[in-house]
């Protein structure tokens, strides 16, 4: 089970590494299209589109910004061991689904199986935090039992 938690963690870290890559280029484009443009006699247009890029720029690096924020979250995760109860690293099957709780990331496909890599502080995740094999919860009307903890 630890490679899986591995393997869940590491496609977790390889969607960061995409959403930092791409504030990352979209930051270059913007400050490389702000450079590229020349003052002309239309200034209000050179001064308006220096600061569109200068808005682009600011909204990526806060997007990076966040990204960080999740690399180091994931880094605070173990990926060997078990748990009986649900924590931060534990892979959760219920009857509706399965869950990695680390950060969110979306439905992550592994082995022909799919995980909702959740974060605690989300709806399901809080629901999640602290349970135990046979538990169970509802959520948006949906009963979900808790099948296995690792």
């Amino acid at each position: 089970m630890s490679n899986l938690k591995k393997e869940l963690y590491d496609l977790c870290v390889a969607h960061v590494r995409r959403s930092m890559d791409a504030a990352e280029l979209a930051i270059s484009e913007a400050q490389k299209s702000s450079n590229d443009d020349t003052k002309s006699s239309a200034g209000d247009k050179y001064e308006t589109g220096r600061e569109m890029a200068q808005q682009e720029t600011n909204r990526n690096l806060a997007q990076l910004n966040e990204a960080n924020k999740l690399l180091v979250a994931l880094n605070r995760i173990g990926t060997s061991g078990t748990s009986a109860i649900v924590e931060a690293g534990s892979v959760v099957i219920t009857n509706n689904g399965n869950f990695y709780m680390a950060i969110s990331a979306g439905a992550l496909s592994l082995h022909g199986k799919n995980y909702f890599a959740v974060s605690p502080g989300s709806p399901v995740g809080m629901k999640l935090s602290g349970a135990k094999a046979g538990d169970s919860f509802t959520l948006n009307g949906k009963t979900y039992v808790i099948e296995s903890v690792s």
